[in-house]
């Protein structure tokens, strides 16, 4: 039983109930083997060699539960063994410094132990007893178990018997397998894709030298402005969006996009966005960044532009970022925030707009520059939920003390998955409010704004049947800019365009020519005021 419930425990969490399958049948079949061997050295040393399996594949079914429920994928060990040091980060920002490190170590303590338990449970089954006879019933239950094998292939959804083991070692081997090849894919696609506009005929001139902000807002999907749940809390922020851009007379035009992971991951659609190559896991991530491609980032560049990451999110050094070819990168430890982090949250977002506005685009000595910032106030856990500060006194950040203890702790909110979700628009529509607030206070002729989430949140948020998309929106006080991304399939305003056919919908990789083909051709008429 306790066999049975250490694999079958994480697949009962994600279908929230003891369904759709009640017995592993390996255990079962593990358990009566056992009771027919003797007591024998060899017989003890697979019985420890069988505990350290299951064991060692309950850890591994909990953390592709883990990244079903977060991320909306299966696990990929080929792919995933060396993302253990963020899910160090992320415990640490949502319990504390420190705490990371003890959760990993106390799993590991309690995953020896369960060996140690198992291992003495299974022992005490040998078989003492002379002879065949006293084996019959046992032989002839594992032969009804082995038989019962085929009809669990046959029927996977239709009866209470799972082979959760197997069907692991099938999937990670598939994986693996599959992983092999993606390098010769990711080859042909990158032969096969335009990744030069060198030649492009008034390449980026109707940007016209204004500042370039490409700001990527976490955990905002399209689900925070269409799920009914969502939209009454964040659609006002988005009605605001249109009333102060009447009021300035600011255009935005507004699409949508589909990011490549979903719940986490956000490197992989920054990256995406920049190269114009779908990377849709780690492999292809690391092979863009091996390669020596152009991005947008030198296409800018190529046009007179200085780059600037703004990555307030970024704790740890960042030698991506360098491989990316920014001209200037600043983590948390060249912003100079005096406040206090909020769980994972290092920065508010409002200050991180504020940083970029006094540090990144009030110089106009030094031509123009193209900055892409991280804003992270909507990443999980979505506590506290803050709001707007007087703009003349964010300073260093210190006026943000007084949320420093401010709202529930995560442990209470995430006991109540409505409550949850509640966090999660609330949150979301603070990061908008801030960066509409952004908008009317400094928005000016010399900057166009490109802002977009970076994904959707887990599907505890969304559903499991949620599209992979997100908002995007361009805001400039020229219409020329907005009126190149409306005529390629953007709305006029703040809400995205339905999306009546999937298929239409662009990729977060397609981002990059969408920017070179609406920004650039003929320069625009007179000069910007």
């Amino acid at each position: 039983m306790l066999a049975n419930c250490l694999v079958m425990l994480p697949i009962w969490v994600r279908f929230g109930g003891v369904r759709p399958h009640w017995i592993a049948l390996e255990i079962a079949m593990l358990v009566v083997a056992f009771s027919l061997l003797p007591r024998t050295w060899w017989s003890r040393v697979a019985a420890w060699v069988a505990c350290v399996v299951v064991v060692a594949s309950a850890v591994l079914l909990v953390a592709d539960s883990s990244a079903r429920m977060s991320l909306d994928r299966p696990l990929n060990l080929y792919l995933d063994a060396q993302l253990v040091g963020s899910v160090r980060n992320l415990l640490d920002g949502i319990f504390g410094a420190g705490w990371g490190l003890v959760v990993l170590l106390g799993s590991v303590a309690a995953a020896l132990a369960s060996v140690v338990v198992l291992g003495r449970l299974l022992l005490s089954l040998g078989e003492t007893r002379p002879g065949w006879r006293p084996r019959i019933p046992a032989l002839a239950l594992l032969a009804v178990l082995v038989a019962l094998v085929p009809l669990r292939w046959a029927h996977p959804s239709g009866v209470v018997l799972a082979l959760p083991v197997t069907q692991l070692a099938r999937e990670q081997a598939r994986y693996a397998a599959d992983m092999l090849q993606e390098r010769e894919r990711f080859a042909a696609e990158v032969a096969a894709a335009r990744l030069d506009w060198s030649d492009e005929p008034g390449l980026l001139a109707r940007l016209d030298g204004r500042d370039l902000v490409l700001a990527f807002i976490e955990s905002y999907g399209t689900s925070a402005v269409e799920d009914p749940r969502y939209s009454p809390v964040v659609g006002p922020a988005l009605d605001r969006f249109e009333a102060v851009a009447e009021a300035r007379g600011i255009h935005v035009a507004t699409g949508r996009m589909i990011a490549p992971s979903q719940g986490g991951m956000s490197w992989l659609g920054h990256g995406s966005a920049i190269s114009g190559l779908w990377l849709d896991n780690q492999l292809r991530y690391e092979l863009m960044l091996a390669s020596d491609r152009p991005t947008l980032i030198d296409d800018l560049e190529s046009t007179g532009y200085r780059s600037l990451a703004i990555m307030p999110q970024i704790t740890m050094a960042w030698p991506e970022g360098r491989l990316l070819g920014y001209d200037e990168i600043q983590t948390r430890a060249e912003i100079d925030y005096r406040g206090p982090p909020l769980n994972w949250v290092t920065m508010p977002d409002q200050f991180t707009w504020s940083w970029m506005q006094r540090t990144a685009l009030a110089d106009t000595t030094d031509g123009p520059v193209f900055v892409e910032v991280g804003m992270i106030s909507s990443h999980a856990p979505w506590t506290p939920i803050l709001e707007l500060e007087p703009w003349d006194e964010i300073g260093d950040g210190r006026i943000f003390d007084r949320w420093r203890d401010a709202g529930e702790s995560p442990e209470s909110l995430w006991r109540d998955a409505e409550r949850v979700r509640e966090a999660y628009a609330e949150s979301v529509r603070y990061a908008v409010h801030a960066m509409v607030s952004w908008v009317e206070r400094y928005l000016d002729d010399r900057v166009v704004l490109v802002a977009l989430g970076d994904h959707q949140p887990a599907p505890l948020v969304t559903g499991d049947d949620a599209a992979r998309t997100v908002p995007i929106h361009v805001v400039s006080t020229d219409p020329d800019v907005v009126r190149g991304f409306v005529e390629r399939g953007f709305a006029p305003g703040a809400y995205p365009p339905s999306a009546a056919d999937p298929s239409d919908v662009p990729r977060m990789s397609d981002l990059r020519r969408l920017v070179l083909e609406a920004l650039s051709g003929p320069s625009p008429i007179g000069t910007t005021q």
